[in-house]
């Protein structure tokens, strides 16, 4: 146990070096090249002499830098979120955005913004993350009700994923007719939220996100312990004490806010969920105490080169993040799909 505890430790330390590298680079590199050294003075003027700031140096410190954090923090809540979603129904091929939360908190978002653009609400920083959290909730419980069996009152795999195939679909429509009827700004932004975009990160944006991932990702670790239990089986986790009911909730619950949250500012962003547990398992097992915590990091890394990609690949213009996870993630989906009995 102490072996295994050292080599969890020591993956865990590799991949926060690997985060800090790529998070480099992923701010270094762009439309703009910035190097280590405006960075460094970027960050000493901040605190004596703001005014004096170059272009590039404020580029790093009112773009590059919020839009590089804020990255890290989106892919831990996706990230965290699959994980958490994979242990609780004990099969690989779940994930935020098959069981309808991405695409709800995306409706709850679009609602927002056309219904405030035509009766003048007032917006906030909070305003835009609860519409989006409302939106998730409504459309992940949606999915887990209408997927319950009337004889058990239990959720199958199979049930669920063709259910969240239809919400997705009922709440893509409801996103479409929004985009339809709002007026140009707003139906840019909700086109712009279906394919994924980090440009309009800011340090309001950081402060939000990072705030709604890490107090979440800081409970889940407190149920890690419960969620392997569960997958010796319900039964038996129920035998020795887990709540089922209240588990499945509170679980439910963290994916939804960091999902909502993360959703609102960046928009859909698919297929991390599936793709960070997945390899995690491969290297060190399902403990999830290992899995959350390292999925956080490892979802930073692979959102951090997506965006890198989605920067460099048609510099100086920029391709939708969404698109370039996508481009990687349905392969990897496919194989699970196809792969027979693979749960856990």
């Amino acid at each position: 146990m102490m072996k295994q505890n050292n080599n969890y430790k020591s993956l865990f330390l590799i991949l926060l070096v690997i985060l800090f590298a790529i998070l480099i680079i992923s701010i270094r590199y762009g439309a703009v090249s910035i190097s280590l050294e405006e960075m460094g003075s970027s960050i000493q003027k901040q605190f004596y002499a703001s005014d004096q700031m170059t272009l590039v140096e404020r580029i790093f410190m009112e773009i590059r830098l919020p839009r590089a954090i804020l990255c890290v923090f989106v892919g831990a809540s996706l990230a965290v979120g699959g994980t958490l979603l994979q242990a609780l129904f004990r099969n690989p091929i779940v994930e935020p955005g098959l069981v309808g939360t991405s695409c709800g908190a995306a409706f709850g978002a679009a609602l927002y913004f056309a219904l405030g653009a035509t009766f003048h609400f007032k917006t906030g920083q909070w305003t835009l993350p609860i519409a989006a959290c409302l939106g998730a909730f409504v459309s992940t419980a949606l999915v887990f009700l209408l997927s319950q069996s009337r004889q058990t009152g239990k959720s199958s795999i199979v049930s669920l994923l063709l259910t969240g195939i239809a919400i997705n679909a009922l709440f893509l429509s409801g996103v479409g007719f929004l985009s339809y009827i709002a007026r140009d700004p707003q139906a840019r932004s909700i086109v712009f939220w279906n394919l994924g975009t980090l440009s309009g990160a800011n340090w309001a944006s950081v402060g939000i996100v990072g705030f709604s991932t890490s107090v979440c990702v800081i409970i889940a670790l407190r149920y890690a312990k419960h969620l392997n239990a569960l997958m010796i089986g319900e039964e038996e986790a129920q035998f020795i004490g887990v709540d089922l009911k209240r588990l499945k909730w509170i679980i439910l619950s963290i994916n939804v806010i960091m999902v909502a949250v993360a959703t609102a500012f960046v928009g859909v962003i698919s297929f991390v969920g599936l793709i960070v547990p997945h390899v995690l398992r491969i290297l060190k097992g399902s403990d999830n105490r290992f899995l959350i915590i390292n999925s956080a990091v490892l979802g930073g890394i692979l959102l951090c080169l997506a965006d890198l990609l989605s920067r460099m690949l048609l510099r100086p213009a920029e391709l939708p993040i969404g698109i370039v996870t996508s481009v990687v993630g349905v392969p990897i989906f496919i194989f699970l799909l196809q792969k027979k009995n693979y749960f856990f």
